[in-house]
């Protein structure tokens, strides 16, 4: 039988079976990193006597933590490769995740010197403690370090994803296949309000972290015996390999001997195209995570709705976030049909992904009317961020031999964690302040005037990076 890949015959299709699995990897890390904001509002914040400050610090610390991790993380998946990279990375983050859950009797055993309790215990001996400032302070520290080890372990799953996408993808479908698994992300950030709050209020906030964090060392069973270079995997027949390795016909001379090198970590920081990727990045990543750690608490703020209240607007504007899945079928649309090379059509595709995030100038006005027009109105502009995500991790591919990739992953994802801890930071900040002191911004008086604030910036982020990058890569420049 003849196909586009000649006289081989039918191909397989086990490279998507690969897509599902980082798929529902990258679901499990947003899983993990969702427990915290959903269960602070109403269960963790009272019970340490957090402020939004107190809780902007360890978003915060989270941010940095991994911005710094990432950069390691990838070079390290780069050198153990991919299979081992993301058995290491998921189940240091399974440990992390877990660990939160035991902060409240660590807490109780530093401050009241009581450690053989409970989690309810816990609370009954925190409650006891006269000294609230000690309690705020040692709870977030552990709180922070809990993070760390989360951080530590969740920065190594993008590294692999995308490397796992360049081994098992031809150029041209990286961006569509990027997407899918990268909606993973929006599904567990659908999911988690239904799942978390109501765990957390059947049996408490701790549950929640145990219950979540045991879902990563499910998939690792799975990895195991999932994952093979395709080259040796015997369930992609020849003809998969083919179309998977159809890049090489067209590889030059040049980009074959990069290929087989790896690029140091420093030679990789004199490229203008790391450099547009890492600022990309830096503009655009904080602002999905102000979104995904903020919303719980602004739905709370802004509209009195907190724990299993704020399921139905969550779910809604998570769910609005999975059109974002089209986000890599655009790129393809412009080198398919309009015969643009790669690079170029993922300029175009994130250019026209960048003015829908302005939408987010209106939240707050429009919320004067109902609840509802802010949620719908971030859940586009978070599913632009998606779809923009998606784009610019595989100008990576596009620009990059495959040895370098997880590197340079690493490196915008570092950038990208340090955009995300100057805005998490201020943000707790800012809200404390303007709460405090009732500052009045576009209408609005205290916190709400306070969100304004960050919504703007947020708003626009994505053409300030887009410019930028445009201007570092005016072209498709291989690195060769």
């Amino acid at each position: 039988m003849l196909t586009s890949t000649g006289t081989l015959g039918k191909k397989t299709n086990y490279r998507w079976v690969i897509c599902a699995m980082l798929f529902f990897a990258t679901t499990v890390n947003y899983l993990d990193r969702q427990v915290l904001s959903l269960t602070w509002p109403k269960f963790i914040g009272p019970e340490f006597g957090w402020t939004n400050d107190d809780y902007g610090s360890i978003t915060a610390w989270f941010s940095i933590l991994y911005a710094v991790c990432m950069l390691f993380a990838g070079r390290f998946v780069d050198r153990v490769d991919t299979k081992k990279g993301f058995l290491w990375a998921i189940g240091i983050w399974s440990v992390g995740a877990c660990l939160h859950a035991f902060c409240g009797i660590a807490t109780s055993g530093m401050v009241a010197g009581e450690w053989l309790v409970g989690f309810e215990g816990a609370k009954d001996a925190i409650a006891k403690v006269d000294n609230a400032g000690l309690v705020v302070s040692v709870s977030v520290t552990l709180f922070i370090f809990a993070r760390f080890v989360l951080a530590l372990g969740e920065s190594g799953n993008f590294p692999a994803a995308i490397k796992a996408t360049a081994e098992y993808f031809p150029k041209k479908d990286r961006a569509f296949s990027t997407s899918i698994f990268n909606s993973g992300a929006t599904i567990g950030a659908m999911v988690a309000p239904a799942c978390i709050l109501y765990i957390a209020e059947a049996w408490g906030w701790e549950s929640a972290f145990i219950i979540i964090g045991v879902l990563g060392f499910i998939w690792m069973g799975f990895w195991v015996f999932a994952y093979k270079k395709p080259e040796d995997n015997s369930r992609v027949n020849k003809a998969e390999l083919a179309y998977i390795q159809q890049d090489k016909l067209t590889d030059s001379a040049a980009e074959e001997k990069t290929q087989a090198k790896q690029l140091s970590f420093l030679k990789c920081f004199q490229f203008k195209q790391t450099w547009a990727f890492a600022f990309g990045k830096f503009m655009t990543d904080g602002v999905w995570w102000f979104y995904l750690f903020w919303m719980p608490k602004y739905l709370q703020t802004v509209f009195h709705l907190e724990g299993t209240a704020q399921v139905l607007p969550l779910t809604v504007l998570y769910t609005i976030v999975m059109i974002s899945i089209f986000g890599g079928w655009l790129p393809s649309y412009f080198v398919d049909k309009k015969k643009m090379n790669p690079y170029d059509g993922r300029m175009r595709a994130m250019l026209i992904f960048a003015f829908f995030p302005l939408l987010a100038l209106f939240a707050q006005p429009l919320g004067d009317y109902s609840y509802w027009l802010p949620v719908i109105i971030i859940g586009i502009a978070a599913a632009a961020h998606q779809a923009w995500s998606a784009n610019i991790f595989s100008t990576i591919g596009d620009m990059f031999p495959k040895t370098a990739i997880a590197t340079i992953t690493g490196i915008g994802g570092m950038a990208g964690g340090v955009g995300s801890f100057i805005i998490q930071k201020g943000a707790g900040k800012l809200f404390d302040y303007a709460g405090e002191t009732r500052m009045t911004f576009g209408g609005f008086e205290g916190e709400p005037a306070g969100y304004f604030v960050v919504f703007i910036v947020c708003a626009v982020a994505y053409l300030i990076g887009w410019v930028v990058m445009k201007a570092l890569v005016p072209k498709y420049r291989p690195i060769g």
